[in-house]
């Protein structure tokens, strides 16, 4: 299929660069973390403790992927010990706003999703 020179970015495409930044953004982790970071700046232990059952090793994977894809800045305090927390960047705040609304969305239609699952059980 030919890419359009109006969307220079192609998803499906398997080389495309915004394959990997979707799949740090969908990630369980990366999704929850986008969301925890919404509206408020916070700490890696109250991410930690926002975003029940990742591990630390997982939540700075996921913290240092987003923030190499520019969704998400660490600010350094200069004090003692150095105090970090974590911020969605403009780009950030754009992408996890759709994730927040995913989320919404899915609130929405957990009666029906639960109503199916009992009824398979």
């Amino acid at each position: 299929m030919a890419q359009d020179p109006r969307r220079p970015f192609d998803v499906f495409d398997g080389g495309c660069p915004s394959r990997e930044v979707l799949e740090h953004v969908t990630s369980r982790w990366g999704a929850l973390t986008l969301a925890a970071l919404s509206p408020e700046p916070a700490r890696f232990g109250e991410l930690r403790r926002c975003v029940d059952g990742v591990s630390d090793k997982m939540l700075s994977q996921t913290l240092k992927s987003l923030e190499g894809d520019g969704l998400v800045e660490r600010h350094v305090q200069s004090t003692l010990p150095p105090n970090v927390d974590y911020r969605l960047t403009p780009t950030g705040e754009r992408v996890a706003a759709a994730v927040k609304e995913l989320i919404l969305s899915l609130y929405g239609v957990m009666p029906d999703v639960m109503r199916v699952r009992a009824q398979s059980a």
